[in-house]
């Protein structure tokens, strides 16, 4: 799977590039929005994690973004964030998120949880559509 990782924090990039790349995933990476808007239009992912707490453009705001562009619109957004209100899951949502994974991120867990939001994601759905 081809994951995108649209985060600002260098030390949560590397785990999260880590555990991926260690089950066989390949990671792009992008340290804002604007960024990862511009990198997920030049190679399309096949799912998309997304801090909300990033610099200028918040994660909400580039989720939107992301849904508005034809060619992305199929692609699963996992929102990994520790910006965890009460609240912001649901939000999340219904901004054009799929699923939602609070930091610290559990490593023994993390994985699964990114390849299972992957397999039942909006490629999927659009796909039996």
């Amino acid at each position: 799977m081809n994951v995108l990782v649209i985060e600002d924090n260098a030390q949560n990039i590397y785990l999260e590039r880590y555990l991926l790349e260690a089950r066989g995933h390949h990671v792009s990476e992008a340290i804002d929005g604007p960024a990862g808007i511009a990198a997920a239009r030049a190679a399309v992912p096949d799912l998309v994690l997304l801090d909300i707490q990033l610099p200028g453009m918040d994660g909400y705001a580039v989720a939107r973004a992301l849904r508005a562009i034809p060619q992305l619109d199929a692609v699963p957004i996992v929102v990994v964030t520790s910006y965890a209100m009460s609240g912001d899951r649901a939000k999340a949502m219904v901004e054009g998120c799929d699923d939602y994974i609070e930091k610290p991120i559990n490593p023994d867990t993390f994985v699964t949880l990114v390849e299972a939001a992957g397999l039942n994601g909006r490629n999927q759905e659009k796909a039996g559509a």
